[in-house]
């Protein structure tokens, strides 16, 4: 399991958690990436082609193949937040709330990977920068 919270507010973060999960689902692991937070505006169709990160793969590939071959949940607090609703979102993404996470993470031989997003005085702090 892959855990995303941040979203263009982060996008290097953002990024490695959608890399880590292309990466798995493609050497066979079987991936759920969860869409929290910010990154729970990459459910909604266009979203992703609208991301660009300098020498990262395009996020709508990413995303892409985690659907093909994994699941993508957004967290359905996320999504009220957001007015996003099941409608809404790109075909094969669900939303569901923190019983079906605790649920998948609880499940036998489950690793979970948890891509948290900073607030900017935790950036500043992590970076060095002021």
């Amino acid at each position: 399991m892959i855990k995303a919270t941040a979203g263009k507010d982060d996008p290097e973060r953002c990024n490695q958690a959608f890399t880590v999960a292309a990466a798995a689902v493609a050497s066979g692991v079987q991936v759920s990436l969860w869409l929290t937070g910010e990154a729970a505006w990459f459910s909604l169709p266009g979203r992703a082609a609208d991301f660009s990160l300098p020498h990262a793969a395009p996020l709508e590939d990413l995303l892409s193949s985690v659907l093909a071959l994994g699941t993508v949940t957004v967290c359905s607090q996320c999504a009220a937040r957001r007015d996003i609703a099941p409608e809404d979102v790109i075909e094969g993404v669900r939303i569901a709330g923190a019983a079906t996470f605790v649920a998948e993470i609880m499940a036998g031989g489950v690793q979970a990977l948890v891509y948290l997003g900073l607030p900017l005085a935790g950036r500043e702090r992590a970076t060095g920068r002021d």
